[in-house]
């Protein structure tokens, strides 16, 4: 059995989740990825990264010829395929950097819909980090200027985004409790109790 113990985190913007990870990457001792994985995995397919930041953002590159389904299914398309450039395809070399670098580490991820594709393996803990409405809306006007609307307009948008990427890739509701192993309320812990939770979450199913 793989030791390493990957800890995903999925988050509401302005939930704090990011810094949540980062926070228990630094007293974990290990690394904490996010947007590289999509860098790594555009050096490593040799696919534009423009093209994954698209993907990401919403957009489709190129749906898959032979598929209605874009849900990730574990299959790689090499460069000689008409599927090498396609939506699918863009995920699947992200959930490839996931795995690969869960042989060689033990790290924290944010996004990337980690808790489906590492649904089966074991040492991996799946944490959603969310937060009340009001709470967001103060600690997203930090880092985005404009009114409360255009704030409340952000988070709507992004609320969708994440939901509509994770049903493409997943087949599933990205927010559902039952896709996650702890879930935790931000505005009512506090970033270090949230912290502290999913150390005691990782000591309960890992014994460390």
């Amino acid at each position: 059995m793989d030791e390493n113990i990957v800890i995903s985190i999925a988050r509401q913007y302005g939930s704090g989740g990011r810094t949540v990870g980062k926070m228990l990457s630094e007293k974990l001792g290990i690394s904490f990825y996010d947007k590289e994985i999509i860098r790594m995995a555009s050096d490593e397919s040799g696919i534009d990264l423009k093209l994954f930041g698209k993907v990401e953002g919403g957009d489709s590159v190129k749906p898959s010829l032979f598929s209605k389904s874009t849900i990730y299914r574990g299959k790689l398309h090499q460069p000689d395929s008409k599927e090498f450039i396609s939506d699918e395809n863009i995920f699947s070399y992200q959930a490839k950097v996931v795995n690969d670098l869960a042989e060689k580490e033990s790290y924290v991820i944010v996004g990337r819909c980690v808790n489906y594709v590492m649904r089966d393996r074991p040492n991996t803990l799946r944490v959603f980090i969310h937060a009340p409405w009001e709470f967001r809306v103060e600690q997203a006007a930090e880092k985005i200027s404009g009114s409360r609307e255009d704030i409340e307009k952000f988070l709507l948008k992004d609320d969708k985004r994440k939901q509509e990427y994770y049903r493409r890739f997943t087949g599933g509701t990205w927010n559902d409790a039952t896709n996650y192993d702890l879930c935790l309320n931000s505005g009512k812990l506090g970033f270090e109790k949230c912290v502290e939770a999913i150390e005691a979450q990782l000591k309960i199913m890992f014994g460390k």
